[in-house]
């Protein structure tokens, strides 16, 4: 899930300062020193609540992921939590079973991908301030020193936002958790439409289509369809999702560019997952530049201005755990 502070981020506030609310605020549903589970990326940890604060009648907790460097520690909403119970336990194998996880050789444990350090790359002051991991996939080993090298060859790639699509990220953010808004579907321009004009845009400006935009275009569908549930929506959104996408049916044939724009904001975590040769990376960094440069300069016309949709009802959209 994606989420944003006022400074125009799109994660989750690392302050520590406590926002007040009024006295009929809900009741904390985790502790402090509690363990628990929680969601980060497509993939499930072990964590341990640290603190929590009340922030605009919405509870955070400072987590801490167990067996990982403190580098980790962040904000993170109820919605990314789970307790820890035999059941969630099993779905958080059954997750990982999913991912194609695989046990590790030398540790014993799990080869969990961690959630990514700030240090782990040059980020902008903007992004380092974000929720949003980057950088590469760490060994399991916290001890490891700074300047060794780990031993799996892990994807290293930036995707710079441009500004005015960081603006709308932003402007999402407080449609839907201050206004209370939500975008309304279906969106007459769908992810399935876009990615289909920007297939059409590239095979008049160069003349044929390569077969490497559209295997592209067709791993962005897939991406989507398979974390909009998991990581893309606001807590606010979920009771929406279930009603607009019934089975069977993609959330791409749904959803729109306001969604779509929040995965490329993931992307560089999920794809740290995955192994891609150094050529093939820097060919497919162009790529998804020039896909969301088409996305900017069709701005007013994919994206909507206002979210004239139904007020989120704070008691009807009850998180749901995924």
């Amino acid at each position: 899930m994606v989420s944003s502070t006022k400074e125009k981020n799109v994660s989750s506030s690392c302050s520590g300062k406590s926002e007040n609310s009024s006295g009929d605020s809900k009741p904390s549903l985790y502790f402090e020193a509690e363990k628990v589970l929680a969601y980060h990326g497509p993939r499930i940890y072990e964590a341990k609540v640290q603190r929590a604060e009340l922030r605009k009648n919405e509870w955070r907790y400072f987590v801490h992921y167990l067996g990982w460097n403190k580098n980790w520690d962040e904000w993170v909403g109820a919605d990314r939590l789970m307790k820890l119970t035999e059941d969630n336990v099993l779905k958080q194998q059954a997750l990982d079973k999913k991912q194609g996880m695989e046990k590790s050789t030398k540790s014993g444990r799990s080869a969990q991908a961690k959630p990514k350090s700030s240090a782990d790359v040059k980020l902008d002051k903007e992004d380092t301030k974000s929720n949003v991991p980057k950088g590469k996939k760490r060994k399991a080993d916290s001890g490891t020193e700074k300047g060794n090298v780990s031993a799996e060859k892990v994807v290293k790639i930036q995707i710079q936002i441009p500004s005015t699509l960081k603006k709308q990220l932003v402007d999402d953010w407080e449609f839907i958790t201050q206004q209370n808004k939500l975008v309304k579907l279906p969106r007459s321009l769908t992810v399935d439409d876009i990615l289909t004009k920007y297939l059409e845009y590239r095979s008049k400006k160069d003349g044929m289509m390569a077969d490497s935009v559209g295997e592209i275009l067709n791993g962005i569908r897939c991406y989507f369809d398979k974390a909009l549930p998991v990581i893309l929506l606001y807590k606010k959104e979920r009771q929406q999702y279930h009603e607009a996408v019934p089975d069977k049916v993609s959330p791409s044939s749904v959803y729109g560019a306001e969604h779509l724009l929040r995965l490329f904001v993931k992307l560089p975590e999920v794809l740290a997952y995955v192994k891609i040769e150094d050529e093939t990376l820097v060919c497919l960094q162009q790529k998804l530049l020039d896909f969301l440069k088409f996305l900017q300069k069709n701005q007013g016309t994919f994206f909507l201005s206002a979210y004239d949709g139904p007020k989120a009802s704070i008691g009807s959209c009850k998180d749901k755990e995924s």
